[in-house]
């Protein structure tokens, strides 16, 4: 069976570096975007001829540049994108819109996933302001997406392992606390299933991670519970960065809102898709922080 030609724009992100190298793996000629405006990253540089040396092939062009990146679309079937929230901000077309506009007029690209991961925003037109605006600028990307006749996948992956188990879902923080364990609300509320990406094993609550933890640390936190309207309270006088994230983890940890709706007809969930591939349980992933 012929493969098909992957592009991954974004590709030396958290997620991005992640799908060349399953693209790569999996056997499909796979090509990374590399903008100019890469700079004096010598990380990001090194990265991309790693993937060069895998067998990827760069392909230069700019995101600001309509006729570069056509040109680019232009030599693949799919298109990835992984890029960074930042890029959903912007008064003037986003990047993503610019890449949406591009594949609308390369006219060759057979599936488009555009850059979510997140929780889905079709369901999220209640979320609480200042966070709104991350689900309402991704919901703007859908329509454009739908309206220039693009076929798409969307991939909503919800809480991430790296970024909710090792932490035990505590902000700002990406490390197991050693003594005491901030629970919101009861803490009962299933936080890992997902829209897309639903392994089974993995759908658990806050206090589920906590008693993984426990279980493999042999370390008994003490637990503080913070009530919905304390919670809320703690974003006032803060940036904005903290305020959106104080609002999607209270839509998370106190609504649910990854599991208080049921998948439709247009949804499908990747490991009874794809039942060969092993996923890694959250007692595995864990281990590595003991």
């Amino acid at each position: 069976m012929e493969k098909s030609r992957v592009l991954v724009v974004g590709g030396t992100g958290y997620i991005g570096r992640r799908i060349v190298r399953a693209s790569l793996a999996q056997g499909h000629p796979t090509l990374v975007l590399m903008r100019p405006e890469i700079g004096l990253d010598i990380d990001k540089l090194q990265m991309l001829l790693s993937f060069k040396a895998q067998g990827a092939r760069l392909v230069e062009a700019s995101l600001e540049d309509h006729a570069a990146l056509v040109a680019a679309v232009a030599q693949a079937d799919v298109v990835i994108s992984a890029m960074s929230g930042v890029h959903f901000r912007s008064h003037n077309l986003s990047l993503q819109h610019k890449l949406v506009e591009a594949i609308k007029e390369a006219g060759n690209i057979k599936r488009f996933v555009p850059s979510e991961f997140g929780m889905d925003p079709s369901k999220m037109g209640h979320a609480l302001e200042p966070g709104r605006v991350t689900f309402d600028e991704k919901m703007d990307l859908r329509w454009a997406i739908e309206d220039a006749n693009i076929p798409h996948t969307y991939v909503s992956a919800n809480c991430f392992a790296g970024y909710f188990c090792p932490n035990l879902c505590q902000m700002r923080t990406l490390l197991p606390p050693k003594e005491k364990v901030h629970v919101y609300g009861d803490g009962n509320v299933k936080v890992n299933k997902t829209i897309y990406l639903r392994p089974h094993e993995n759908i658990l609550s806050q206090n589920d991670v906590i008693a993984k933890w426990e279980k493999l640390s042999g370390n008994v936190l003490e637990k503080i519970h913070i009530p919905a309207d304390e919670f809320l309270a703690s974003m006032k006088d803060t940036d904005f960065a903290n305020q959106v994230g104080v609002g999607h983890y209270y839509h998370i940890f106190y609504e649910g809102c990854l599991t208080n709706f049921e998948i439709g007809e247009d949804g499908a969930e990747a490991t009874l898709l794809y039942p060969e591939v092993q996923y890694t349980r959250v007692d595995e992933y864990m281990k590595r922080y003991l």
